[in-house]
């Protein structure tokens, strides 16, 4: 495992064999690294993240706590998310669809009963 210069480690780090982490780079408390991965320079790791070994992180890549890198990362970028990691902005779209799917439901359902009953009354 290479730590290059100006790596910065909170508490309870966990970095896994054979890894290589970028000059510069800062991890809060609890983030953990599987081993053979490889962080690219001046990235951020945000408490509780998790990357997944054998993946390879580009340089200025900021990933948001408690999210899980799951595939290598080729853009610099801010990225947040438990599964799937998208890039921020993608994955807050993400979640306000998420949060409105419910009404969303309803509304389709609505509009499903309004289509029956005038494709029936089309028919007569």
């Amino acid at each position: 495992t290479i730590i290059e210069d100006g790596v910065k480690l909170d508490n309870q780090i966990q970095i896994g064999h054979n890894c290589h982490i970028g000059a510069h780079t800062a991890m809060a408390g609890c983030v953990g690294v599987a081993g053979s991965a490889i962080i690219g320079k001046y990235c951020t790791f945000g408490g509780a993240a998790m990357v997944l070994g054998h993946l390879t992180i580009a340089d200025r890549v900021h990933v948001g706590s408690g999210s899980m890198v799951s595939r290598s990362i080729a853009e610099p970028g801010q990225y947040t998310g438990f599964y799937p990691l998208a890039k921020n902005a993608d994955w807050e779209k993400s979640a306000a669809i998420v949060r409105n799917l419910s009404s969303m439901r309803e509304k389709i359902r609505t509009l499903e009963k309004t289509i029956k009953t005038l494709t029936t009354q089309d028919e007569k």
